[in-house]
């Protein structure tokens, strides 16, 4: 069981950071040009279509957009359940050849984003991919490095940080939770 401990960023805060993160994506990539915004399931694929959203009032123009599955990628699937949850993955585009902007919630250990890209290019192959996410709480065990960071929040192994999303949990917030012992 997990108990919140510390609320280290506001609705206002997530909404002010990823306008950032637009700005940041839009300056490095010179604009949308062939680019697609794929979420991981589940909290990244509201982040993306956020960041689409942010991304297409700033342009004029949408970025194609889709969802990543990793579940079956992941190297610790047998650690985690004993039948599990399998969501969808859809991408209404080829990525062959395209900028693929990756996005996630929280990056940790890089488990998560080392099984997207190995589900990405089973998929095919990009031109380049390109890694979002909006809490970078370090204790990496792959060499993974964010393109672009909402917040960077230092965290003991012991603590879990949760992203509430409003699509999801009914709110927008970042807390730092602990397990309660018991």
């Amino acid at each position: 069981m997990l108990k919140d401990k510390a609320r280290v960023m506001t609705a206002q805060d997530i909404e002010r950071i990823l306008k950032r993160m637009s700005h940041e994506i839009l300056e490095r990539n010179r604009g949308l040009e062939n680019m697609i915004i794929v979420g991981i399931q589940r909290r990244g694929v509201y982040l993306a279509n956020r960041l689409g959203d942010i991304l297409a009032h700033f342009e004029s123009t949408r970025v194609p957009s889709g969802v990543l599955d990793i579940t079956l990628y992941r190297d610790d699937l047998t650690l985690l359940h004993d039948q599990p949850v399998v969501h969808s993955t859809s991408i209404p585009e080829d990525v062959n050849s395209r900028k693929i902007l990756l996005v996630d919630d929280v990056l940790y250990t890089g488990r998560t984003v080392r099984a997207a890209l190995d589900a990405l290019m089973d998929l095919g192959r990009p031109e380049s991919v390109q890694l979002a996410v909006l809490v970078d709480r370090g204790h990496r065990e792959l060499p993974i490095h964010p393109d672009y960071i909402g917040k960077t929040i230092p965290t003991s192994k012991s603590e879990v940080i949760e992203v509430r999303l409003n699509e999801l949990d009914g709110k927008d917030e970042v807390v730092i939770c602990e397990r309660e012992e018991g």
